[in-house]
């Protein structure tokens, strides 16, 4: 197979179609030109196989040959070449994998200028400035990415011509003095690697490849990758591309533009624009932008061609769209396209307005596929009060929520006072990949510079943070920035920003719940509609508010009720009694005190979801949870601070000491050594349920058996609970319809299932510690050992995050099939985080579970996500 294709390949399958092969840029830079035929400037792909191969065992064998003809082929079509003293063609060399990766991996620009083709560029342009600028910005790319030069040495060589020019923006140089910053930075190369700088096309362009097939190992792409849970398998392709130039004057531009607003999905064009810029300029944020509407004032004609297109590009692709263009004087030029990021608000008008516009009428089915889960989390996020907080500027709303924390003003240490537990909100100038961890342990993100297709405002909407760019205000340096007033905000002061309105404040304002727009629920009555009778959503809730809430949000039901979290706080000390009673007397009596409370719990949990299943597990903590901690006692002890109870308090707790709690006495095994335990909880569940039913309530309760691994403990424990039920009852027992099932939670369950499923008239898997059990990782304490094993591709993916591809999916699969030979009408459900991970969802749904349980305001976007998983599995 070959391992580079021209834009216009004639493929067997739409191009758009073969991201895995050509990445998503290169897809569509082909089904532009060859489908759409709009003005692409021509180029060729190498794909994503020859990525793989190079990082597996160095550069593919036959792929210089394969380049080498594409590239004298560009020629050919130009009437130009690479290096030409005369006239030569200049290309560029970006990155492009099958998913979207905005600014993580790398691009080169201008490649194919030396010292003699700058000459000829300027003599057939007539524009030596403009041939200087372009040899600059290629050394200086160059050098950064390729050989490795430090980016400040450039960035202070630039800085020091300007001042010595006395302006204050490069398009002010002369081309004297562009000439100094050409010579100053081709000295850095050959300072920093010992060799000048490659003045052979063929070099530079090859050298570029490698660089681009590196940058897919690059830590800010690895660590955007486990973000978006993307597989590090997949490779990035490269595109080469004739340059076309937004920086040949004042008839030229370049700009990013959305076919519709990618923050609130009105049905208008939006982007930034510059004047005689090269796009790096647009999305790096070193220039401020122009909106896109200032376009149609200096280049009415353009603007009218670049509308159009948005319109046939909308109806082919039948989405919003992110694209790229340039204008060389006068000439547009389109880059690229792709389907846009966008906010949750945006995501779910833009999905009912496709619907009712009459150029695409996309169905129900299709729509739903438009929104992502996290759209859904997005618009459920707060806001700010309002406040007579000091507003210290306004910027580009550029990701909508609000986000209050302390400012930190590098990612390095943002990320550290993440890691210590503080609310941080990350303050840069602009934001680039090199940023990508501090942005992901910020709350929220602030630029002094940038728009709405910065790399800021772009990654945060995908990820659903807030951000404000382009606080032109604020002088942003090192660790403290400055306003127009003169207030300086120091590193670790509180600040509060709104990526809805741009506004950025001085302390600590207040965060209220948002008002979700009305087509959540058209969206979410879709997508109920498409999974009736498929996959149900429950929620995970222990009290009334927590229920309440997520029966607002659509869920079906309680999946799972944790009584270890009613016990907690003021009751705590009951539950010590009980857990280190020395006499029957003793634990009777705290178990009666907890009877009561146990009981006004559930009465209220069951009235709030009248008519709603509720699973109410037995008591599953792990021990150490309850008991007080034993070096504390010791220490106290030794400085003879132990009360007088505290010596008999510090014996109990001793003895129920364990080196491993999580695998100590918890789950039914806490059930059995404390046997009245179990009782009291299902007494009290009963005695709830009969309380509802006198007043006219329709409860429906589910008992569930926590850490079962053998039949005798579910035999056992299912006997006290039936027990209890017929003599709580009496002859009211079979009316309440309680159920009596397990968790599954070990691997050995798993694999009995079929057994387990003799006496269970339900499964809930409780995926968490299946996953820990099966790998033998300790959630807590994995973190390092997990990072590590991703990186050297030991695991595709994090078992924790998502269970299709950890081998764990496979244990429920096994335990659903064993389970429903052995009782055809056993009811099974999914209560642990993967029950609201939409690629877990996805995976639940093929394999027959009827329900996933998770935490109330992932529910929205469990709903949306079992319905995307039965349209998608129907081949829409």
């Amino acid at each position: 197979m070959a391992l580079v294709y021209a834009f216009d390949f004639p493929h067997d399958a739409p191009p758009r179609a073969l991201s895995e092969l050509l990445g998503g840029k290169g897809a569509n830079l082909a089904e532009m030109t060859s489908v759409l035929q709009l003005p692409v400037p021509p180029g060729f792909t190498i794909t994503t196989d020859a990525c793989r191969e190079y990082l597996a065992s160095g550069w593919p064998s036959g792929l210089d040959a394969e380049v080498a003809a594409h590239v004298e082929r560009l020629e050919l079509v130009l009437g130009r070449r690479l290096g030409d003293a005369r006239d030569p063609l200049l290309i560029s060399v970006r990155s492009g994998a099958k998913f979207s990766m905005p600014g993580m991996m790398d691009t080169v620009l201008n490649l194919g200028l030396n010292d003699r083709a700058v000459e000829g560029l300027a003599a057939r342009t007539g524009d030596e400035r403009f041939a200087l600028d372009s040899y600059r910005r290629l050394v200086s790319m160059y050098g950064r990415i390729v050989l490795g030069v430090p980016a400040d040495s450039f960035d202070r060589q630039l800085d020091e011509v300007m001042a010595r020019a006395g302006v204050g923006d490069d398009r002010q140089l002369s081309p004297e003095a562009l000439a100094d910053v050409v010579q100053a930075h081709l000295r850095a190369v050959e300072d920093f690697t010992g060799e000048p700088f490659p003045q052979d096309p063929a070099t530079q362009l090859r050298g570029a490849i490698e660089a681009v097939f590196r940058s897919w190992l690059a830590p800010r792409a690895v660590r955007y990758r486990r973000r978006e849970q993307i597989p590090d398998d997949l490779g990035t392709a490269v595109n080469v591309q004739a340059m076309v130039f937004g920086n040949r004057g004042e008839d030229s531009g370049t700009g990013v533009a959305f076919t519709r607003d990618p923050s609130t999905g009105e049905p208008e064009p939006y982007g930034d624009f510059l004047v005689n810029a090269q796009g790096e300029d647009v999305v790096a944020g070193t220039r401020n932008t122009l909106p896109l509407a200032a376009m149609a004032e200096r280049f009415p004609s353009q603007h009218a061609e670049l509308l159009d297109i948005f319109d046939r590009l909308e109806r082919h692709y039948r989405d919003m769209l992110d694209t790229e263009f340039t204008i060389e004087q006068g000439t547009l030029w389109m880059l690229q396209v792709r389907v846009g990021k966008r906010t949750g608000a945006a995501a779910l008008r833009i999905a009912v307005d496709l619907t009712t516009d009459q150029r695409l009428r996309l169905s129900p089915r299709e729509a739903i596929l438009r929104v992502r889960p996290e759209h859904l989390d997005q618009v459920l996020h707060p806001h700010l009060q309002r406040t007579r907080a000091a507003l210290l500027g306004t910027g580009v709303p550029a990701s909508p929520g609000a986000a209050v924390g302390h400012a930190y003003f590098d990612p390095d240490r943002a990320a550290d006072a993440a890691d210590r537990g503080e609310r941080v909100v990350l303050v840069r100038p602009e934001t680039s990949p090199e940023d990508v961890h501090g942005m992901i342990a910020a709350e929220g993100i602030l630029t002094s510079r940038g728009g709405m297709a910065s790399h800021a405002a772009v990654v945060a909407r995908g990820w659903g943070k807030p951000a404000v760019c382009g606080a032109e205000s604020l002088s942003v340096g090192p660790d403290s920035f400055t306003t127009a007033d003169g207030t300086v905000v120091h590193e670790g002061d509180t600040i509060s920003i709104d990526g809805s309105t741009g506004a950025i404040y001085l302390g600590e304002v207040g965060l209220v719940e948002t008002e979700p727009p009305p087509e959540l629920e058209v969206v979410l009555g879709w997508a109920d509609e498409l999974r009736a009778g498929r996959l149900g959503v429950r929620a995970n809730a222990d009290t009334p508010d927590d229920a309440a809430r997520a029966r607002a949000f659509g869920a079906e039901g309680i999946g799972l009720c944790r009584t270890e979290h009613m016990f907690l706080g003021e009751r705590l000390p009951v539950v010590r009694r009980m857990v280190l009673a020395d006499t029957p007397d003793e634990e009777a009596a705290a178990l009666a005190e907890l009877l009561e409370v146990q009981r006004a719990d559930f009465v209220e949990l069951l009235e709030t979801m009248d008519g709603l299943p509720v699973t109410v597990r037995l008591l599953d903590p792990p021990l150490h949870e309850f008991l007080p901690s034993v070096e504390e006692l010791l220490v106290q002890q030794a400085r003879g601070l132990l009360p007088p109870e505290g010596e008999a308090l510090l014996a109990a707790a001793s003895r129920w000491r364990e080196q491993n709690p999580m695998l100590g006495t918890r789950g039914v095994r806490l059930g059995i050594v404390k046997a009245g335990l179990y009782r009291m909880q299902v007494r009290a569940l009963v005695e709830a349920t009969l309380a509802r039913r006198d007043v006219g309530g329709d409860p429906k309760v589910e008992v569930m058996i926590p850490l079962v691994s053998t039949l005798a403990e579910l035999e056992l424990t299912r006997r006290w609970v039936l027990d209890e039920v017929a003599q709580v009852a009496g002859e009211r027992a079979g009316e309440l319809g309680i159920l009596v099932g397990t968790m599954i939670e070990t691997p050995r369950a798993a694999l009995l299932a079929g057994e387990l499923a003799e006496v269970a008239e339900f499964f809930s898997f409780g995926t968490n510690d299946l996953t820990q059990m099966t790998f033998g990782f300790s959630r807590d304490d994995v973190a390092p050992v997990l990072e590590r094993y991703l990186e050297e591709g030991l695991l595709s993916v994090d078992p924790f995050a998502s269970i299709d591809e950890s081998g764990v999916g496979e244990l429920v699969r096994t335990a659903v099939e064993r389970g429903r030979r052995t009782r055809s009408g056993l009811r099974t459900g999914v209560c642990g985080e993967h029950g609201g991970d939409p690629r877990s969802i996805a995976f639940f749904e093929s394999i027959g579970i009827d329900y996933v349980s998770c935490s109330p305001f992932r529910v929205p976007g469990a709903r949306l996500a079992a319905a995307q998983s039965v349209v998608s599995r129907a081949g829409v």
